[in-house]
């Protein structure tokens, strides 16, 4: 029975829309935030493989520096600012309140789980609007190890008082829902862009375009 759903924040609750804008002054190429999140994310998960952290700030910080180098850009602390700032003000997509709700009055929890930081996390939710929705939200700063590896779905089960058995993950990264599914939760994919969910690694149980709908068809699974 699933008594909780756990969600990624970044691309799947909130939209990377304004963060987009702020590439798209320095960069004539629509990939180019897509470029930089991906180095972000290799760069987090190395880390990890190593058995070192630093918070996703920082790591933010110098997969910019090292975009902008590589394509013979200056970058300002002020350029840098504006970039970096707009992740505290990415909006919810509109399907997502609709979503949430419909959790609420099935009393499933709703619980946020992200590689960014626990004050981070706090700004988004509130600046989205959606913080009144959120019943937890757990940074892997905790752990100190990034997503997909296992050990932040499976903590914040345990602060939960959940089995990981009741929980199921939403998120628009099938690298994520990899994760939670090796770690023993249900997955659900949400997908956001055009992409293949990649063929190896494993499956999610649930999938839609369309985030109020993919909530249906969780709930209607548990009353079938």
């Amino acid at each position: 029975m699933i008594k909780a759903v756990f969600f990624d924040m970044n691309e799947t609750l909130l939209n990377l829309s304004l963060l987009q804008a702020q590439f798209d002054k320095h960069f004539n190429d629509k990939y180019v935030l897509k470029y930089w999140f991906t180095k972000l994310l290799y760069s987090s998960s190395i880390m990890g493989i190593m058995g070192e952290y630093r918070n996703f700030g920082e790591l933010a910080d110098i997969a910019l520096e090292n975009l902008f180098f590589e394509n013979n850009k200056p970058l300002t602390a002020k350029t840098k600012s504006q970039i970096l700032g707009e992740f505290k003000r990415l909006p919810a997509y509109d399907d997502v309140l609709p979503a949430l709700n419909l959790l609420k009055k099935e009393n499933i929890r709703v619980v946020a789980v992200s590689n960014s930081s626990l004050e981070m996390m706090k700004e988004q939710l509130t600046n989205s609007g959606i913080i009144d929705k959120i019943d937890s939200y757990y940074s892997v700063d905790s752990i100190k190890k990034y997503k997909p590896f296992k050990d932040i779905y499976q903590s914040s089960a345990k602060e939960e008082g959940l089995e990981l058995q009741d929980i199921i993950m939403i998120a628009t990264h099938d690298w994520d829902l990899f994760g939670a599914k090796k770690a023993g939760l249900k997955t659900a994919y949400i997908q956001r862009k055009e992409e293949i969910y990649h063929p190896y690694y494993l499956q999610p149980d649930f999938k839609d375009a369309n985030l109020q709908d993919l909530v249906l068809q969780i709930i209607e699974s548990e009353n079938n």
